[in-house]
């Protein structure tokens, strides 16, 4: 059996229910990712426009946008275990510009913002209520990095009850082969992986 049918039998690759009341969520744009002065980022220019595309659709249709960065206080950094296998995390400081959503995404002064200390938007912080008291029930995921912060807050949006969409052109990674790896697991596992055109044409039609 080629790979597909392997996932196809075993039940994977389902699509997933779009419902009418979506929310985005924009994980990690922020400088420390975005902006190759810094050695923890790649160029996302072209995911953050495409990503800034659905974004602004959104919200002239009333529909919530938020935002994520990870940013940690200096005396975190001797604590937490990811930082010992990702030491490059240990420069995103509360208050540096690393932190900071890079402005290129568009993000808007009303737009929330959550700041988290580990992959997933979802551990230990308000985005499940966020997006509860919202109403929002098909959850669109963009952002960076594909295979880890991405990846990890799809796995916990399907976990918190929610249908998840994941725009492919809309997501970033440091190099292609995880990113593509990634992205196939996400699609047979978690969510329906598809790009902006689509995303946006069923926005349009809300």
């Amino acid at each position: 059996m080629s790979q597909q049918e392997v996932y196809q039998t075993a039940g994977f690759g389902q699509p997933v229910p779009r419902g009418t009341r979506p929310g985005i969520v924009v994980v990690d744009f922020t400088y420390g990712f975005t902006d190759t002065l810094y050695p923890t980022a790649a160029n996302m220019a072209a995911e953050m426009a495409a990503t800034r595309r659905l974004t602004d659709l959104a919200r002239s249709k009333g529909f919530p946008v938020i935002y994520t960065t990870i940013a940690y206080h200096p005396g975190e950094i001797a604590m937490l275990p990811w930082l010992r296998k990702a030491t490059g995390m240990a420069a995103l400081l509360e208050g540096s510009r690393l932190v900071e959503i890079d402005a290129e995404t568009g993000i808007q002064p009303g737009d929330p913002i959550i700041s988290k200390k580990g992959a997933s938007a979802f551990h230990g912080t308000a985005l499940a209520a966020l997006l509860s008291a919202a109403g929002v029930d098909t959850l669109v995921l963009t952002g960076a990095t594909t295979s880890g912060c991405v990846r990890a807050t799809v796995v916990d949006a399907v976990q918190s009850g929610f249908n998840v969409l994941v725009a492919s052109d809309c997501c970033g990674d440091r190099a292609k082969a995880p990113h593509d790896a990634n992205l196939y697991d996400m699609h047979q596992k978690y969510a329906d992986v598809t790009d902006s055109a689509d995303i946006a044409q069923w926005l349009s039609s809300l």
